[in-house]
């Protein structure tokens, strides 16, 4: 591990930081919170196998962090003050290449920056995705039930089988990339995650579960939306519009702001969310990379 008062701008936050530098790295984040949700969530969450990376200008006085980099479960979050790529120059890319990583996700101009890096040392993005982050920070209207018969409820450990039917559809429909291979153990698991600590409300007919709609991170003061499905014989019914809305007013309730980032190739789930009332704030991009 570097230590803290390393050469370099860049250095490794400890296991343990010291209090005054854990304040001031959560700081950092709640500046940026609506846009790096995800981020802020693994460093509240933070476990021993997961790496922050912290960059100071040394130009102000005192000294202020200007972006940090989170490792954790083989992605990487940039999170960066309008840096420039020299800012980056003296980052150890070794380290973010051990333990690997598959993937880079946050604001669009993050993550291309950080792509930028790894271009000159020969290592490319195999694939990328653009979405929309979008924010909401108003209590959402109330949209009537457009389905007769159709009940929203929160999910139990006993609905794990049959919401796993629309996990697994979600992801491959949503989540893996063209061309990647559908893992049901890990998709079983990151269910079993969800149900375990993220809210998930689901859609219910007569018969069957319709819809699901999950948080999927807790930053400082807000939630981060995703896992929102449809069965495909029952879209344009209006049920997304109606989950989403229940689902936003339940988490506003709490006391709570909301994000999420859509495709932008997905104009039926931006006009669901717009219709809520969230806007769109940001670009955000996930890029995958094979190594």
């Amino acid at each position: 591990m570097i230590p803290f008062h390393a050469p370099s701008a860049w250095y490794m936050l400890e296991t343990n930081p010291p209090e005054a530098l854990r304040l001031q790295v959560a700081a950092f984040l709640q500046t940026r919170e609506p846009y790096c949700v995800a981020a802020s969530a693994r460093f509240l969450q933070r476990n021993r196998q997961d790496q922050i990376w912290v960059q100071e200008n040394r130009c102000t006085r005192p000294r202020r962090i200007a972006g940090l980099i989170i490792h954790s479960k083989g992605t990487l979050f940039p999170v960066f003050n309008r840096m420039s790529p020299g800012f980056l120059k003296d980052f150890p890319v070794r380290a973010l290449q051990s333990p690997g990583f598959y993937a880079i996700q946050g604001i669009r101009g993050d993550v291309a920056l950080l792509e930028q890096v790894f271009a000159l040392r020969g290592l490319c993005s195999a694939k990328r995705l653009d979405y929309d982050l979008m924010t909401l920070d108003q209590e959402p209207p109330w949209l009537l039930s457009p389905v007769p018969g159709l009940i929203l409820r929160y999910a139990e450990p006993r609905d794990m089988e049959e919401v796993l039917r629309l996990q697994a559809a979600y992801e491959q429909e949503e989540v893996i990339p063209r061309g990647e291979v559908f893992n049901p153990a890990l998709c079983r698991l990151s269910l079993e995650h969800t149900l375990r600590h993220e809210y998930l409300l689901l859609a219910q007919g007569k018969s069957k579960i319709l819809g699901k709609i999950n948080t999927n991170a807790a930053s400082f003061s807000r939630y981060q939306i995703g896992g929102v499905y449809v069965c495909p014989d029952y879209r344009g019914l209006g049920i997304a519009s109606y989950m989403s809305a229940a689902f936003a007013r339940d988490l506003h309730t709490a006391g709570r702001g909301l994000s999420l980032f859509v495709k932008k190739q997905n104009p039926g789930a931006r006009e669901v969310y717009r219709r809520i009332g969230f806007k769109v704030v940001e670009d955000y991009r996930i890029s995958y990379y094979e190594t």
